[in-house]
Formats: C-alpha cells, structure tokens, sequence
C-alpha cells in the first residue's frame, strides 16, 4: 500500500467508526439496540445515500477496488471474528446444555419449516424471487431454502447483549440454537456450491468440511475447554496481566478462525467455539471479559456492521414487490418454525414468538451468503438487493419487538430525566429553603416544567411534611405534580453542605430534586430507589462533587454503571 491507499483506509475507517457510534449511541437513546444505527450508518455512508449525492465522493472515501478496499474489507473481517470471539466468551455451557431437548427441537424445526416454504417458493415459482434465466431449479431453490433457513447469529449476539438478555437462559437458547442453524446452513451452502462446481477452490470437499467441522467443535468443547482451563492460571502467573491473557485469548481466536475458513466453514464459527471453550474456564476473570468486550463491542464490531450498508446500491435494482415478498416468506417461516417449536419445548406464547422474532434476525450472514450467491452467479442482483433488503429489515425489527414480546421493564436512570440547564454545580443558597428556590428555578428551565413558584411551592410543601434527607450527604426532595408529562430531575451541589435532617446527621452535599406526575406514583419510587442506589456509593458521591458541568457529571454517573 501507498501513502495515498493508506491515507484513504484510516480515513474511511475513521468516518466509517465515528458515525456508526453516533447512530448507535441515538438508537440507543430512541431504546433500540445500537445495531440498528451501525447498520443505518452504513446505508447512509455507502452508496445508496452518500453515493447518489455525491458520488465521487463516496467513491473515493469508500473504493470498491484497489488495496484501499482490500484492506477495509480484511479490517471488517477481523472484526466480526473479533466480536464473535467475545460473543463467545460470554456463552456458558452449562446454561446452553440445559436446553437439551429445546435446543436441538427449536433448531430442527426452525430450519426445516422455513427451509421448505424457501425451497417450494423458488421452485413453483421461482420469477418470483427473481431467477435468471439460466438458473438450474435444483441449485436456485436450494440456495433460497439455506437463505431463508438460517439466522445471523452476529446480530442476535449483538442485540441480545444490547437488550442484556445474553447471559439469560432465554438469551442462551437463542445463541444454542443459532449456533447450530448457522452451522447446518453453511454446510448447506457448501453443498449447493459443491453441485453447481463454485466450490473447486475450497482445500477439501464438502464431506471432508463436515465432517472436520463436527471433529473441531467437539475437540473445542471438552478437550480445548480442558486444556484452556489448565493454561489460564500459569498465563496469569507467567505474563503480564491483563495483556498475557488478552493477547492469548486473541491470538488463539484467530487461529480457530482461520483454521474453520480453511476447512471450508465461515471464520467466525472457529473465534466463536474458541471463545465459547476459553470463556468456560473459572480462571477467566470478569476484569478480562469486560476489556475485551468493552473494545470489540464498541470499535470493532461498529466498523462491521457499518461496512454492510457499504456493500450495495439499494436503489439501482430494488424491487418492492421482491423484497416484500422474500421479507413475508422468511419471516412466516421463522415465525412458524422456532414459535411452534417453542410451544412444544414448554415455552409461553410470548416466548415462544419471542424466540421467533430473535432467530428471523438475519443480518450480516445472510448478506454474506448473498455475496457468495451472486458471485457464484447462483443469483442475480435483484435477488441479491431483496435478501440484503430482507437482512436488514429483520434485524432492524428483532430487538424492538423481542422486547415487547417479553414485556421487560427498561431499569429507570434519574439522570436520564437531567437536562443540562438543570445541574448547578455550586449553589448559592446555606439553608434548604434558597437551595429548593434555586433547583426549582433550574427545573422551571426544563421543556414542559410548570413555573418556578409552583415546583417550589409544592417542593417545600412536601418537605415540611418530612425532611428528605437521605443520609450520606445525599438529599431527594421531590413532589408530584398533577398532569405532568414526563419526570424532570435537578441536580446541586452544596460545596459546604445544607441540614436536610438526614438520619445519619451528616449535611447534604448532593440534592437531587425530582418531579413526577401525581398519577405515576411507581415511577417516583424507581427514581428515588435508582438515586439511593448510585449515590449510596462513596466513590460515585466523590466522583459527583468533583464534578463541574453537566457533561462531567453525566460521564461520572454513566461510568459508575
């Protein structure tokens, strides 16, 4: 590489990293999994957006040939093998054997139903999905079964981890059975390259690769899981820690991968067994996941699943009637398939489509396989931008219905109700009656506050009836108002201290003033209860005072979990 391909790489990555984070950290603002913005973010970037207003301009940022390109496409590929080694660690064993029957009868099922409507659809009628005129039947509708068939088990990952539900046993049924369905489906994949004689290039042929695939993931889950739990204790008594065990960790995750990509089977499915065996060990420590996590998760994976919207011009052969079609087959397949499955593994009914709408994510390997479809001229580009299109679509809709299905209540933060104008980070006022004019002269700056007479009016009325200090230098004086829209939250700071009447005796240093609607009286108990929960803390009350602005104190609070 050049000095200009070079110049060009760091760029386009650099863009590509910045906006995925900023729709990601929106998504996740709009309580949407940040996925669904890293992908957008792409769209946006690629050609479909970018390209159509300035298309030299997105071409040159974003080449599709040259070793600019080469190397982006090598960067993203680490990536995804990176974030799947994490996805992997933080699988435990024990939950996903537990499934037993569950896993295995989901699995089956929710293949094999969305397979044949895949498979009959592109053999009735296969205009209908967009076949070429040279498309051998057999092949065509095949590939379309195996596409409809599988899941992304990258965007499941994520959006389980984004929702908190990866380490749930629901979360881990989910990652069983989509390990084994994406699994089966490349094997199915390399079958169908096998018949239309695409897959001459690949070091074994298709009996071998699956055969090697079945052998490596055993040995990965006892003899691998055994010998990685002997070698972390001496690689934390050998080598600096955490970087010994960071780098061995990455090291041998690369290694799985590329030995899976040599056999014939996608790169991510050897970091992911690698991290699922070394993740088992009660040597790893929890420091260890959450570096490894907390960089791949937010670098790494971002740039990956930014890179998809990069791949393809959904204007130029997008087809309406194509991809409704392809996203109504797929997603009753899937539906039916894991739902009726789950109902007989023993799940509820919310459950049941709960799991549905998680497996119907299809994500970056369906895209994946798509490329490889085109490329082996199994597909034509309309059929390409409808699978693309129905990747997206599943993925973008998964995490925002999984969480309605499951009816999970989000944790209430107070400082998500804080606007900036409602911190003042040095109060003027000694007694608690200034300190409560000037917070509520704060509040009344909020959008939809009521006047400051009247937050302070019905503030001190209720502190009149009972003193709201909570003791360790925090005080919670609060009301409800009648009608009021949405919670709104004051911060202070009291440098030298204000009598609340704590039980403790000690001065508040730190009030917090909150406001709710008289009608929502569960919501003023989570607030109070998130508040007494985070301040309880001495180094999160320390790290609060320090504070000089609003930026600083939402940092702190965040950084404190």
């Amino acid at each position: 590489m050049n000095h200009y391909d070079i110049t060009i790489l760091l760029l386009g990555l650099g863009v590509l990293l910045g906006v995925a984070r900023i729709f990601g950290e929106i998504f996740k603002r709009m309580n949407q999994p940040a996925v669904i913005g890293e992908i957008l973010a792409g769209v946006l970037l690629g050609p479909t957006v970018l390209g159509r207003i300035a298309p030299d301009a997105q071409a040159w940022l974003f080449p599709q040939a040259g070793n600019a390109a080469i190397a982006l496409q090598g960067f993203t590929t680490i990536a995804i093998t990176l974030f799947l080694l994490v996805a992997g660690l933080e699988v435990d064993i024990s939950s996903v054997l537990r499934q037993g029957r569950a896993s295995v009868l989901i699995s089956v099922l929710g293949m094999v139903v969305p397979f044949g409507v895949g498979f009959a659809a592109a053999w009735f009628v296969p205009e209908w999905l967009g076949a070429t005129d040279g498309a051998e039947p057999l092949p065509f509708s095949l590939f379309i079964g195996t596409a409809l068939a599988i899941s992304a088990l990258p965007v499941i990952a994520k959006t389980l981890l984004d929702l908190k539900l990866y380490r749930s046993d629901f979360g881990m049924l989910i990652i069983s059975v989509a390990v084994i369905d994406d699994i089966a489906g490349w094997m199915l994949f390399a079958v169908i390259l096998g018949m239309i004689g695409k897959g001459a290039g690949a070091a074994f042929s298709v009996p071998t690769t699956i055969a090697a695939t079945l052998a490596f993931a055993a040995l990965m889950l006892t003899v691998g899981r055994w010998l990685l739990d002997r070698a972390l204790p001496r690689l934390q008594a050998y080598t600096t820690w955490p970087g010994g065990v960071l780098g061995f960790t990455v090291a041998g995750g690369t290694i799985c991968a590329a030995f899976t990509e040599w056999i014939g089977v996608h790169a991510i499915f050897g970091a992911f067994l690698f991290g699922v065996a070394l993740g088992d060990s009660g040597h790893l420590r929890d420091k260890t996941r959450h570096t490894l996590e907390n960089f791949i998760s937010f670098i790494f994976a971002p740039v990956f699943f930014a890179s998809i919207g990069l791949r393809v011009d959904f204007f130029s052969h997008f087809d309406p009637l194509l991809a409704g079609f392809v996203i109504v087959i797929a997603s009753v397949g899937k539906l039916v398939g894991c739902g009726v499955a789950g109902r007989l593994a023993g799940m509820g009914t919310r459950e049941s489509l709960a799991l549905g709408v998680g497996m119907n994510a299809r994500g970056a390997m369906e895209i994946i396989l798509a490329l490889l479809a085109l490329s082996a001229g199994l597909i034509g580009e309309k059929t390409f931008v409808a699978l693309v299109v129905m990747a997206i679509a599943t993925s973008v809709v998964a995490g925002s219905l999984m969480e309605m299905l499951l009816q999970r209540k989000r944790t209430v933060r107070f400082f998500d109700f804080l606007a900036p104008a409602a911190f003042l980070p040095a109060l003027g006022g000694e007694d608690r009656e200034t300190a409560l004019r000037e917070l509520a002269a704060a509040l009344a700056k909020s959008p939809g506050a009521p006047s400051a007479e009247t937050v302070f009016s019905e503030v001190w009325k209720r502190e009149q009836l009972v003193a709201t200090g909570m003791g360790h230098g925090v005080a919670v004086p609060h009301a409800r108002i009648p009608g009021l829209q949405a919670p709104l939250v004051a911060v202070g700071l009291a440098r030298g201290g204000i009598d609340f009447e704590a039980p403790d005796g000690e001065l508040a240093t730190i009030i917090v003033m909150i406001l709710t609607a008289k009608e929502s009286t569960q919501m003023q108990l989570e607030l109070l209860s998130d508040i007494g929960g985070t301040l309880q803390d001495h180094a999160v009350r320390t790290g609060v005072l320090r504070c000089k602005n609003y930026v600083e104190l939402l940092a702190s609070l965040k950084s404190a979990g």
